[in-house]
């Protein structure tokens, strides 16, 4: 398994398939590319995808020091420039979203096109999860998994397949990468920055995700100069899996329009 090296020394373990474009794919919080493992393939036939395991993670470094979204976007330009990739599509779900924002402001020159998917701006803006739901993630190991999968996935995708999922988080991650990975996501506000993206995006989210509400979605769309909004009925939080018969092409259709020129770019910010 190759390695880029980070700024700061890191070891960042990253995976590659397909042929064409580079489409980075950018798992959630606490989770290794495993995340991917149900719907890669339907990239490859279009894009040359490039995953990471998040340093904390899978085959990557696990420092017990600070983590930031900020040090997870620099990660991701480390990958980006051991490959030669100047550019790439940029495709990120929950925490992966965070860091898809952070990588399209800090780094424009290097983001084709952006997808954000059931994520959140961060910060004061953001709407938060609800209490029942905070709860329900609180409770003892079993109960508090078994809350996970209900909000990750419908009642019928949950009958017809009942695990384990990567989905749920990397189980060889120690407890300590595990804390920073949720510190680092909690400290994320991009509210200031997002009127700055200019690569297309889109937006994509379950219309019955309650880990992480859907109205966030209206938030990007709204903040994102010319961002485009797809809502996926009666999808949750893992839509992208899940409901991957109308995500995958729904995406792939976007990031043809990129490439094709055909997709409107918002007007740089003023």
């Amino acid at each position: 398994m190759p390695y880029a090296g980070s700024a700061d020394g890191v070891r960042i373990a990253y995976q590659t398939g397909g042929e064409g474009s580079p489409l980075v794919l950018l798992a959630g919080q606490a989770c290794s590319h495993h995340w991917w493992d149900g719907v890669r393939d339907d990239f490859h036939a279009a894009h040359r995808t490039v995953t990471l395991d998040y340093r904390g993670t899978g085959e990557s470094d696990k420092p017990d020091e600070p983590y930031s979204i900020e040090g997870f976007a620099q990660d991701v330009i480390a990958v980006l420039d051991d490959l030669g990739a100047d550019r790439a599509h940029v495709y990120g779900t929950s925490m992966g979203g965070r860091v898809a924002q952070l990588l399209a402001v800090r780094h424009p020159e290097r983001v084709r096109a952006l997808v954000l998917g059931c994520t959140s701006p961060g910060g004061p803006h953001a709407v938060e999860r609800s209490n029942d739901v905070r709860r329900s993630l609180a409770g003892p190991g079993p109960a508090a998994v078994q809350a996970l999968r209900e909000l990750m996935y419908t009642p019928a995708w949950l009958a017809a397949h009942p695990g384990p999922s990567p989905t749920l988080g990397d189980p060889a991650m120690p407890a300590h990468a595990r804390r920073r990975h949720l510190a680092a996501s909690n400290r994320h506000d991009a509210w200031d920055a997002l009127p700055g993206v200019s690569a297309p995006t889109l937006v994509v989210h379950g219309s019955d995700d309650l880990l992480n509400p859907t109205a966030n979605a209206h938030l990007l769309a709204d903040r994102i100069p010319g961002a485009r909004l797809h809502l996926i009925p009666g999808a949750r939080h893992a839509y992208f899996e899940e409901f991957r018969a109308v995500a995958g092409p729904l995406v792939l259709g976007f990031l043809a329009e990129a490439e094709s020129g055909r997709t409107v770019r918002p007007a740089p910010p003023r």
